[in-house]
């Protein structure tokens, strides 16, 4: 090979060195960019456990919020674990026992939200506290606000305790108006029973309904919106002879017959659409549920709602309702800067105004002080109206889990006849006695 060939063979060479260097080092950009390198093309993931797999409602307007989140912020991923509201609250307490949690999480204020604090789970939130000050009072805050540092802000105001019913099926057995005393309350029972309607359509397969949407408000009428508290504070027991007398109700209506037989075999959306499939005249439940029940049912009209009546020698407001500020959005504690930016980003995305909107034209009551859009659900002033004379406790949003489960199982096995209220209310205090 003469010297000419030998030198256009060298450049040939160099330029393929060249061009493969080149290409190596554009890869390697390439490569950096999607994996964290290059900040314009970055994708962050966020994992966010919440509990909206049933029907409901706010459910779908909390996923498609999350949709549009993703579309208006292409480089930010919300990756979804939804977890069945019956199972959430032990899958996010065992995922903070090895502190484990979602970079996102849906928390419950009070006894839920206190060992998450206690053990440097969640980032505080003060910071970002002026995209919700002028919209959401201080009530609306204040149960996931611990020792002067905000952790979480609510989306919506849920009312466990509405009685929802058949108003035609009253009207049949004598009542056009919804019982105003418990004495008239199992009358009516009875009544209804004998023409052959199921009185009351309970979905208890997931244990909570008895506890949170009976017990809740039952207990409530007989010892008064104090007693809760006091009970954590060892000034009063759940042996105290009116708790004892909110059990006995569940006691009084299963030896009635008052629900349906496969109560416990029903989760609570079946339970639910028993009654609005007109098989029983009655379903007490969430007042989110109004928007299956009245809302979006073409016969919803037939249906009223109301509250439990007032109880002889109660010493609870009869007018009252349960209520809990409920699904806060927290972040995670201790999230890389790029990954707790994002999350910060989502979260005053995702509870906002719009979002507070979009609840209330669903039929949804909400904590903040926004406009009620023009075209919110005629039932929505109702709802208000029912619910604004006042807020009794909620029992799993004061009581600490490990004493809700007992209540819970014990409740169960009133609906089968096993036990008596006063072994229940014993074993309850022995929950609470040995967490102490």
């Amino acid at each position: 090979m003469n010297k000419t060939n030998k030198g256009k063979k060298a450049v040939l060479l160099g330029l393929v060195a060249l061009l493969a260097i080149f290409t190596a080092a554009c890869g390697k950009g390439n490569n950096a960019s999607s994996n964290g390198g290059g900040s314009e093309t970055e994708t962050i993931t966020l994992n966010m456990m919440h509990p909206w797999t049933s029907p409901n409602v706010d459910n779908e307007v909390y996923k498609a919020r999350i949709a549009e989140f993703e579309k208006q912020h292409p480089n930010i991923v919300i990756k979804q674990d939804g977890v069945p509201a019956a199972q959430y609250k032990t899958k996010l307490r065992t995922l903070a026992a090895g502190n484990n949690l979602s970079d996102i999480n849906v928390v419950w204020p009070g006894a839920d939200l206190d060992p998450l604090v206690a053990g440097n789970l969640l980032e505080p939130i003060n910071d970002l506290m002026e995209n919700w000050n002028s919209i959401l009072p201080e009530s609306a805050l204040t149960g996931f606000n611990v020792d002067g540092k905000q952790y979480a802000v609510p989306t919506k105001q849920t009312f466990v305790d509405i009685i929802y019913y058949n108003k035609e099926m009253f009207a049949q057995v004598g009542y056009d108006t919804f019982p105003d005393t418990y004495d008239k309350f199992i009358d009516a029972v009875k009544k209804l029973k004998a023409a052959g309607i199921t009185p009351i359509s309970l979905g208890n397969k997931e244990q909570w309904p008895l506890q949170s949407s009976y017990i809740s408000i039952i207990g409530d009428r007989f010892t008064g919106s104090d007693f809760l508290p006091a009970v954590l504070e060892k000034k009063a027991k759940f042996t105290d002879p009116e708790f004892v007398k909110a059990l006995s109700v569940i006691d009084e209506l299963t030896k009635l017959d008052a629900f349906n037989t496969d109560a416990n075999n029903m989760d609570s959306v079946q339970g639910q659409d028993y009654f609005i499939q007109g098989k029983a005249a009655m379903h007490i439940s969430s007042s989110t549920v109004d928007g299956r029940v009245r809302i979006n049912n073409d016969e919803g009209d037939k249906f009223g709602i109301a509250l439990f009546p007032s109880v002889e020698g109660g010493k609870g407001e009869p007018t009252k309702s349960a209520g809990v500020v409920q699904y806060g959005i927290s972040i995670k504690s201790g999230l890389d800067e790029k990954k707790r930016a994002a999350a910060e980003e989502f979260l005053k995305f995702f509870v906002s105004e719009d979002l507070y909107k979009e609840l209330i034209r669903n039929g949804v009551v909400v904590p903040a002080k926004v406009d009620v859009p023009e075209d919110a659900s005629k039932y929505l002033k109702e709802m208000l109206e029912l619910t604004g004379n006042g807020t009794a406790p909620v029992f799993d949003s004061v009581i600490p889990t490990q004493v809700v489960d007992v209540l819970q199982n014990g409740l169960q096995a009133l609906t089968v006849k096993h036990g008596t209220p006063e072994d229940l209310a014993k074993e309850v205090q022995e929950a609470f006695d040995n967490m102490n």
